[in-house]
Parts: C-alpha cells; sequence; structure tokens
C-alpha cells in the first residue's frame, strides 16, 4: 500500500512599515510561522539522491528611491495571515510516497519516498533603478534572499530528518498498518516542531534590534 501526503507551510519573515521617502525610519519587525500540515502522515524510506526543487517567485514594486522601494514593499508584498504583508516568505510543498507492509504480525515502512519544492517569493523592482539605488537594492535583496535560504535549509534538513525516523520504523502486533501510522504521525509532529522553533530562533536574533534584516532595512531607506 502506497501513501502520499501534501503539506505547505509559510515561513513569514517582515512585516514592513510605510514610510515617507528621505525619512529616517526606526524598523519594527513582526514574524510568525504558519504550522506544516502533518495530519495522518504517512512515512518514507530514504529517498537516494532525492533533491529539493527550489524557486524564486518575484512580485513587482516600484520606486527610483531606497525609501520608495520599501513603501512599494509595503503595499504589495504578500499577504501572510494576521501580519499583513511581508517582505519576502519560504513555503514548501512536501510530497511523501510511503509503502507500508505487513511482516507477520507486524507492519514495517519499506519506501519513503519525497519530493520537495521550496519557493522564495522576494520583490523586484518593475523598472530599472538610478545606479546609487541599484547598488543600494542589490544590497537588500541579496541579505534578504540570504535569509531566505537558512529557512530553506532548515526545511531540507527536516526532510532528511523525517527519512531517517520513517524508513524502517516498525510496529509490533499491527498486521493492518494502523498503530505505525500513529507512532509515525507523533514522530513528526516532533520533528516538524523543531524546525519551526529553528526558524522562531533564527528569526528572533535577525529581526532584533541591531539584526541583520533591521541593519538591511534602514540602510535601504536611508539610502539614496
Amino acid at each position: 500500500m502506497h501513501d502520499a501526503l501534501k503539506a505547505s507551510t509559510a515561513l513569514v519573515r517582515v512585516a514592513p512599515k510605510h514610510c515617507s521617502a528621505g525619512a529616517r525610519v526606526r524598523a519594527k519587525f513582526i514574524s510568525c510561522m504558519l504550522a506544516a500540515v502533518f495530519a495522518s502522515l504517512p512515512a518514507a524510506a530514504p529517498a537516494e539522491g532525492w533533491q529539493a526543487v527550489e524557486e524564486v517567485r518575484p512580485y513587482a514594486i516600484s520606486g527610483t528611491s531606497g525609501a520608495a522601494l520599501y513603501e512599494s514593499i509595503g503595499e504589495h508584498g504578500p499577504k501572510a495571515g494576521v501580519t499583513g504583508r511581508v517582505i519576502a516568505h519560504t513555503t514548501f510543498k512536501l510530497t511523501w510516497t510511503r509503502k507500508y507492509e505487513p511482516q507477520g504480525s507486524a507492519c514495517v515502512i519499506t519506501t519513503n519516498k519525497p519530493k520537495l519544492i521550496i519557493t522564495y517569493t522576494l520583490p523586484k523592482p518593475s523598472a530599472a533603478l538610478p545606479p546609487a539605488v541599484k547598488t543600494s537594492w542589490e544590497g537588500f535583496i541579496s541579505g534578504v534572499a540570504a535569509h531566505e535560504r537558512v529557512h530553506g535549509e532548515t526545511i531540507k534538513e527536516m526532510v532528511r530528518e523525517i527519512e531517517a525516523t520513517s524508513i524502517g520504523l516498525t510496529a509490533a502486533d499491527d498486521p493492518n498498518c494502523k498503530k505505525i501510522r500513529v507512532e509515525l504521525t507523533r514522530r513528526l509532529g516532533e520533528i516538524s516542531a523543531r524546525q519551526r522553533q529553528r526558524g522562531r530562533d533564527f528569526d528572533k536574533v535577525e529581526m532584533g534590534d541591531g539584526g541583520n534584516i533591521q541593519q538591511l532595512i534602514l540602510k535601504l531607506v536611508n539610502g539614496p
């Protein structure tokens, strides 16, 4: 018997605040995470050589100064639940194909094949920028993209941990392969919770006073 699960979660980064052109701002940040949906999660065997598909999905913004670009982010950034619009976010779609095999009175997971698609949603100016603004923007967006890539790496590490805990998992006295699903769901819930906490811890440092993301925003807004 084969089972497949599709799960997606948004890792929400920073909620931009509007600012007038040329104004010096002290950015405030909101971060949150939408939990991965792992209900009724059936599991998998180490997939040899699997690779995540990573894609960038840009959204258009406008402006000819750093402050104007940031203000446009506040107007056009992706929506993310109660936090409103955000600068960027990372989402993933995870599909598992699993095979549960009765072996005597036990049940064993013998196949565990993941398919992982990670999407980074990032702002992109819709028109050419003045040279000085372009340089400032490139520094900003490269830093934001690098931040999101860290979250992408924690997602991939989560998938590898799911593989490791799933393949060969055995439940005794489970010829109908029911108890094993309950146990797997419990384990995957713990793995998912650890991944979300890692993201929260990372964001707390990055988005705190004097943190990397705050510095990136202040340089962009207070620059040319």
